[in-house]
């Protein structure tokens, strides 16, 4: 297991760098192999924000892409706050992969996708702040679920298996899922 510690608009101590790396290694106990790991904090040098210090874990684990942000006052603060997210969404991981190899042929999610929700808001000045760019592998739309949910994304673009065509699953108002497909 690789863990890369970066940081950026600040510089981390050697005793703040073994911590980070003993807590990431600890953590990642739920699983026999893990994939390379980036621990990314970074500063920001503003009065007005609370919570100056953002640490973010990316990881490859069992295929999927975990990865929990989280601020805090200091390094050390946002640290353990990012480490109990990493675990649960860890443990989640594990817990879902069981299920699903116990259950067989019962995975079934969103069997009819849901009616389109429009909303009535015009931005008279939309633009684009970040353009993001990823491949796209084919998965099943409870796949598309699993990984939407470990990102801490509210919508997921994949590419659907059983049908070949691009979806869009989203986070509803009520907490279920969407499903959005082109026909």
């Amino acid at each position: 297991m690789e863990i890369r510690v970066h940081a950026t608009h600040m510089t981390l101590a050697d005793d703040l760098q073994e911590l980070i790396l003993d807590k990431v290694e600890h953590a990642t106990r739920v699983f026999d192999e893990t994939g390379s790991i980036d621990v990314e904090v970074s500063a920001e040098h503003n009065p007005r924000i609370s919570d100056p210090v953002r640490l973010e874990i990316t990881s490859a684990v069992a295929g999927q892409v975990v990865r929990v942000e989280a601020a805090g006052a200091d390094v050390r603060a946002a640290l353990d706050v990012a480490i109990e997210k990493y675990e649960r969404r860890l443990r989640h991981l594990k817990d879902r992969l069981i299920t699903r190899h116990r259950k067989g042929s019962e995975k079934r999610l969103n069997e009819r996708p849901p009616g389109v929700e429009e909303s009535n808001q015009e931005d008279s000045e939309l633009r684009i702040d970040r353009v993001k760019r990823f491949a796209v592998k084919p998965m099943t739309p409870q796949e598309a679920a699993l990984q939407m949910e470990l990102l801490g994304h509210s919508f997921y673009l994949f590419l659907n298996a059983e049908t070949d065509r691009y979806g869009v699953l989203y986070r509803r108002r009520g907490g279920s899922l969407g499903l959005i497909e082109p026909q």
